[in-house]
């Protein structure tokens, strides 16, 4: 059973003092790590197997979140249309799909699928931040290329959104892999 010392999942704490983009970043990190901690060293069974009265699974909450990076920084923030596997998909057929198409994956795939949308999205921020060198906060107010239902969103948003997105299901994995095998305090 994985263990905190023995994850091989690096995982920084937030610093308690930083600038708004150096702590809203490693936030969202922080949260990265402990989704994949909470997968690691489960097995592909142990992945898809639910915990009623739920149908949220391990392999599906890996394959959402990397759905998820994509929609927000490349879709959203820069206007690129999905990336694959994304841009294929009938939404209108199955509303869940990201979750669902996740219990025909291998543990290998799902997570290969999720630290290539990590990286995808943390090469964009890094781009966007560098366009406003000399004051990154100032890369916090720029609005996204598709607006939402309401209007532009900037990204100080969207990175506070990915801060709640993955502590809602940080929150979920931990009773997810709690139910599997009993490790808690990954």
């Amino acid at each position: 059973m994985t263990t905190p010392e023995t994850s091989r999942v690096p995982r920084a704490d937030p610093p308690l003092v930083a600038d708004e983009v150096t702590m809203l970043r490693t936030f969202v990190n922080h949260y990265r790590a402990t989704i994949l901690r909470q997968c690691e060293g489960l097995t592909a069974h142990q992945l898809r197997t639910p915990h009623p009265p739920s149908t949220m699974t391990l392999a599906g909450l890996l394959k959402h979140l990397a759905y998820v990076e994509d929609v927000w920084f490349s879709v959203r923030l820069l206007g690129n249309e999905p990336a694959p596997p994304w841009d294929t998909v009938d939404w209108d057929a199955d509303v869940d799909w990201d979750w669902n198409s996740a219990l025909t994956e291998t543990p290998q795939e799902l997570t290969a699928r999720f630290d290539a949308a990590v990286a995808a999205s943390e090469r964009i921020l890094d781009e966007v931040l560098a366009q406003s060198a000399d004051r990154q906060e100032d890369a916090l107010d720029r609005l996204t290329a598709r607006p939402g239902r309401q209007g532009p969103i900037s990204l100080r948003w969207i990175l506070v959104h990915m801060v709640e997105e993955y502590s809602r299901h940080a929150g979920h994995a931990d009773l997810l892999r709690e139910a599997l095998d009993g490790a808690t305090d990954l």
